[in-house]
């Protein structure tokens, strides 16, 4: 394992976009060259510009980890807040799924609206970032889905491999937890899952598998229809032979995630009625130990919703000391 301080910057601006299309190729400017292009004299070599040096994130840290069932690397970002001194006390610690994207803006939500600690509680951040030489799309969908769905047309689940939660849950639990708990002082009883979207599915997976893996759920407009709402037949399995569910879950959506007029609205899927069915399914067993909640966010999108349900999320699962300042 290798431990670096200050993660770059531009590694961390990769942004996680599932679905989306790919970007224009160059080779569609070929015939745009003149024929006599060979025959031109090169052109001087361009003088190197200086390398400018990497904008970094201050107190961060990358861990490199081989997965050992599957053999994949993964990276580990982490953040220590601001007040953070070895064997002082211990943190919670907050996992977020999608690191490319979420790391960073969650690092900002904590050190802003947290208010060291007044209204957010300090907390240690690890981002889940995926397999290394592999896009992210390709990784979250096979890492967060837990299934392997049938492919009905060439446009639905265009990622190259699916249904491989249980190998990623198990990786977590097996390497990444006891990895964090030897390097950082955390209370690992005090772990927050937040996840968007495939990752909100695949929190959703671990809470009817694990639940226990972490003491609360922040998950984010969940891709609960994912090959056919799969996720409740889970849920089912559970129930049989379970009376308990012992965690803390928030599910979230944007008042735009469900079928409607304007171009923002969602034409395929119903994440609002998804996540308040899953709420009144959850509730309606009487699992000991489960607490649920629901909440539409008014203005939000699939795209725009994340930062405001990240804010909200981390006010529920983790108050600060109080009182309540806004700037």
């Amino acid at each position: 394992m290798k431990h670096w301080k200050n993660l770059g910057f531009a590694l961390a601006l990769a942004v996680v976009c599932a679905g989306c299309g790919p970007a224009n190729s160059s080779s569609d400017n070929k015939a745009a060259v003149a024929p006599d292009t060979a025959a031109r004299p090169a052109p001087a070599a361009a003088v190197a510009e200086p390398a400018l040096p990497a904008l970094e994130l201050p107190n961060t840290f990358v861990h490199e980890v081989r997965a050992e069932s599957s053999g994949r690397d993964y990276q580990l970002w982490v953040s220590l807040p601001a007040g953070y001194k070895r064997g002082e006390k211990q943190y919670p610690v907050v996992f977020v799924a999608d690191a490319a994207y979420s790391f960073p803006l969650v690092r900002s939500i904590r050190n802003l609206l947290g208010q060291d600690g007044r209204n957010i509680e300090d907390f240690v951040l690890v981002g889940l970032s995926p397999e290394r030489q592999m896009s992210a799309q390709n990784s979250r969908s096979r890492d967060y889905t837990p299934s392997v769905p049938v492919r009905s047309s060439p446009d639905a689940y265009t990622a190259e491999r699916y249904g491989q939660a249980d190998v990623y849950r198990d990786y977590l639990e097996q390497q990444v937890f006891p990895l964090i708990a030897a390097e950082y002082d955390v209370d690992m009883e005090r772990k927050v899952f937040v996840g968007h979207s495939y990752g909100g599915l695949f929190g959703s997976y671990v809470l009817l598998t694990r639940p226990q893996m972490f003491s609360a759920y922040i998950l984010g407009s969940p891709s609960l229809w994912f090959d056919k709402h799969r996720i409740l037949g889970i849920e089912a399995d559970y129930d049989r032979d379970h009376d308990a569910l012992p965690a803390r879950v928030m599910l979230y959506a944007g008042e735009f995630e469900t079928p409607g007029d304007s171009p923002r609205h969602f034409n395929s899927v119903d994440l609002i009625g998804d996540i308040q069915r899953f709420e009144q399914r959850l509730e309606s067993r009487g699992y000991r130990g489960l607490t649920v909640d629901s909440e539409v966010l008014p203005g939000e999108d699939h795209l725009t919703v994340f930062p405001s349900l990240v804010s909200r999320g981390l006010l529920w699962a983790l108050p600060g000391h109080g009182p309540y300042t806004s700037g």
